[in-house]
C-alpha cells in the first residue's frame, strides 16, 4: 500500500511539474446585445518574469472583449480613446457603410468618442477589430489593441454544433512577440515575435471537454504564417472560412492559417482517455523561402527564434464531458451559393511590386498608398473579378473591406480544402497569382473608400494598400449639389440632449463632429441618427462648436452650442 501511495505521488509531482510549465489560457470576456461601449487604453500586463510589459487593450489590459452580433440586429458602438496616440478600430470582415469601417480614414484622437452604427448582414462566423491607423498599426496592434466578433444566424443556431463560449466554443487568437530587455515589446525592425502568445497568454494551456469542441481560430500576427495541426497527427474538420459556414465540414490534418484569415474547427476528443493531453502545433519546418516565417536565422528584422520550426500554440488537457455534448459531426452544414467568373462584368488585375532588398517598399501597381488618392471606382452592384499576382520572392496576405469573395482559382493548382468558402483574406504565395468574384452591394460613398491591403501590419503601413469608392450611378443627380441644407440647434445651452432640426425635412447629415474651445474633436458621429438627438451627457460645461456635413452636398457648416 505504501508503494502504491509513494507511486501516486511520484505521478502527481510530475504532472505536477508538467504543468508548471503552462499558463491557463486566458478567454476573453463577451459583450452582447445591440450597444456596445469599447474603452482603448493605455495599460501593463506580466508576460513574463521581470518587469511588466507596455501594453494596450479594449476594456482590458491586454486584446479586448468578444463581441457578439445578430445577424438583423442594429448595432451601435461607442469607441472612447483614451491612448495617448490617435487610433481607428476597423471591423474587420464587417459588410457595413464606408464611413463606419474604421480605415486610416476614420481617425479618433485621444480623448474622442467614435459613434458608428450598422445592420449585421454577415454569416454567422467569426470576425474580429483591431486598429488600422496609417504608418502605427504595428506597434499598436503589437500592443494588443483588439478583439473577437463572433456573429450568429439562424442557419448556425439550427445546426447541432458546440457554442458554449469558453467551454466547448473557444476563441483563439494566435501571434507572437519579441521583447527587449526591459521587456518592452520590439515594434520597429521586427517581422516576428520569438515567443508565441495564445490569447495574450505565453505557453497556454486549457482543459477541453471528451467530446466535438470548436476552435475559432485567428492568424493576428504581423507576418507569420502557421501550419496547424495536432501532435497526434489526428484529423480535424473546418466548417467556417473568414465570411461563413462551409457546406460541409472539411477533414484535414494541417491546414495553413495567413495573416488576418480565420478559420472555426471541429475537433473531437471523444476517444481520447481522460486525462491525457495533446499539443496544437504550428508545423512550420521545412518550407522554402517565401513562406512567412520560413527566412533562416534567429536574429535580425527577420529573424526569429520561432522561424523553421515546429512549436507548440496550445497545449490541450482531455477532461470530463459536459451535460449536453456533442458526440456527432453534422453531415452537412448549409448551402452556400457561390458566384463565378462567369457572374463577373468587371475584371480586374493588381500586381505587388517593389520590396527589393534594400530599396523601396512593397505596394501594388507600383503605387504607394496616398491617403486622397482613390485607387479603383466600383459600381454598386457589380460582380467582379479580382486576379492579385505576386511576382516577388516573399509571400503576402490580400484583404479587401466590405465585401466577403468567393476564391475561383490560383496559378499553382487546385484550391486547398479549405479554401471554399467565403474568405475576405486569401495568403499569396511567391510567384503565384489568385482570382476571386465578388459582389459590391448595399453600400454606395463618394467620399469615404474602402481599403485594400497586404495584412502584414510592416507592409500595410509601408504604403501596400490601395483604396476603392463603390459609387452609385442610379441615384439621383439633379438635385442642386452648392446648397446646403439650413439646421438649427435648441435647445442651447443644451444639457444632457443636442437636438438638431434641419428646414428641409428631407435632409439629413452624413457626419457631424463635436469640438471644443481648443479646436480638439470630441465626438465624431458618422451618418448621426438624430430623431433622439445627440446625448452630449458626457461633455464638461462649455462653449463647443458642432460641424455638420450635409448628406446630399457634402457641405461643411458650422454652429456653436453651449453645454451647461
Amino acid at each position: 500500500m505504501k508503494n502504491i501511495t509513494f507511486a501516486l505521488t511520484l505521478i502527481l509531482l510530475f504532472a505536477g511539474r508538467l504543468s508548471a510549465q503552462y499558463n491557463t489560457l486566458w478567454i476573453p470576456d463577451t459583450l452582447s446585445g445591440t450597444n456596445f461601449n469599447l474603452n482603448l487604453v493605455d495599460t501593463f500586463a506580466q508576460l513574463r518574469p521581470g518587469n511588466q510589459t507596455i501594453t494596450a487593450g479594449v476594456n482590458n489590459k491586454f486584446w479586448g472583449p468578444t463581441l457578439f452580433f445578430n445577424q438583423g440586429d442594429t448595432v451601435h458602438v461607442n469607441v472612447h480613446n483614451y491612448l495617448n496616440d490617435s487610433t481607428t478600430l476597423h471591423w474587420h470582415g464587417m459588410h457595413l457603410p464606408a464611413v463606419m469601417d474604421g480605415g486610416p480614414h476614420q481617425i479618433i484622437p485621444p480623448g474622442t468618442i467614435w459613434q458608428p452604427y450598422w445592420r449585421v448582414t454577415n454569416n454567422a462566423a467569426t470576425y474580429w477589430y483591431h486598429p488600422h491607423l496609417h504608418e502605427m498599426t504595428q506597434e499598436q496592434m503589437s500592443k494588443g489593441l483588439g478583439g473577437f466578433i463572433i456573429v450568429r444566424d439562424a442557419a448556425e443556431a439550427a445546426l447541432p454544433l458546440p457554442r458554449t463560449y469558453g467551454v466547448d466554443d473557444i476563441p483563439l487568437a494566435l501571434t507572437s512577440r519579441r521583447y527587449d530587455a526591459s521587456n518592452a515589446f520590439v515594434t520597429t525592425q521586427c517581422s516576428y515575435g520569438d515567443y508565441m502568445l495564445t490569447n495574450g497568454t505565453p505557453d497556454a494551456e486549457v482543459s477541453l471537454p471528451k467530446q466535438f469542441v470548436r476552435l475559432r481560430i485567428l492568424n493576428a500576427e504581423m507576418e507569420r504564417a502557421y501550419n496547424l495541426g495536432f501532435s497526434d497527427n489526428r484529423t480535424f474538420y473546418v466548417i467556417t472560412t473568414d465570411g461563413g459556414l462551409v457546406n460541409t465540414p472539411i477533414p484535414v490534418t494541417r491546414l495553413i492559417l495567413a495573416v488576418g484569415e480565420r478559420v472555426e474547427i471541429l475537433v473531437d476528443f471523444g476517444s481520447d482517455i481522460l486525462g491525457s493531453s495533446v499539443d496544437m502545433n504550428a508545423y512550420n519546418s521545412g518550407f522554402a523561402l517565401g513562406f512567412p516565417g520560413g527566412e533562416p536565422g534567429t536574429t535580425g528584422e527577420f529573424g526569429s527564434l520561432l522561424n523553421n520550426t515546429t512549436f507548440t500554440i496550445l497545449h490541450i488537457n482531455v477532461a470530463s464531458t459536459t451535460s449536453s455534448p456533442i458526440t456527432l459531426l453534422p453531415s452537412a452544414l448549409v448551402n452556400n451559393n457561390y458566384w463565378t467568373a462567369g457572374d463577373a462584368t468587371v475584371t480586374r488585375n493588381i500586381n505587388v511590386t517593389n520590396g527589393n532588398p534594400g530599396g523601396q517598399p512593397f505596394d501594388f501597381d507600383n503605387t504607394p498608398f496616398v491617403l486622397n488618392n482613390i485607387n479603383k471606382t466600383v459600381n454598386l452592384n457589380t460582380i467582379e473579378q479580382w486576379t492579385i499576382t505576386n511576382n516577388q520572392v516573399f509571400g503576402h496576405t490580400f484583404h479587401i473591406h466590405d465585401v466577403e469573395f468567393k476564391l475561383i482559382s490560383r496559378s499553382t493548382g487546385a484550391l486547398a480544402s479549405y479554401e471554399e468558402g467565403w474568405k475576405d483574406v486569401l495568403y499569396l504565395p511567391r510567384s503565384s497569382s489568385a482570382t476571386f468574384v465578388a459582389r459590391f452591394d448595399d453600400y454606395s460613398d463618394s467620399i469615404h473608400p474602402f481599403m485594400y491591403h497586404c495584412h502584414f501590419s510592416p507592409h500595410e503601413d509601408g504604403g501596400m494598400m490601395g483604396q476603392f469608392v463603390v459609387v452609385d450611378n442610379t441615384s439621383n443627380i439633379s438635385d442642386p449639389v452648392n446648397e446646403t441644407a439650413g439646421f438649427s440647434l435648441y435647445p442651447n445651452p443644451a444639457n444632457t440632449i443636442l437636438n438638431v432640426s434641419f428646414s428641409d425635412p428631407d435632409a439629413s447629415a452624413y457626419y457631424i463632429t463635436i469640438n471644443n474651445q481648443v479646436g480638439k474633436t470630441v465626438y465624431m458621429l458618422p451618418r448621426p441618427e438624430l430623431k433622439n438627438g445627440i446625448d452630449i451627457s458626457r461633455l464638461s460645461k462649455g462653449i463647443y462648436f458642432l460641424q455638420l456635413t450635409d448628406e446630399k452636398t457634402k457641405i461643411t457648416t458650422s454652429k456653436i452650442f453651449v453645454k451647461e
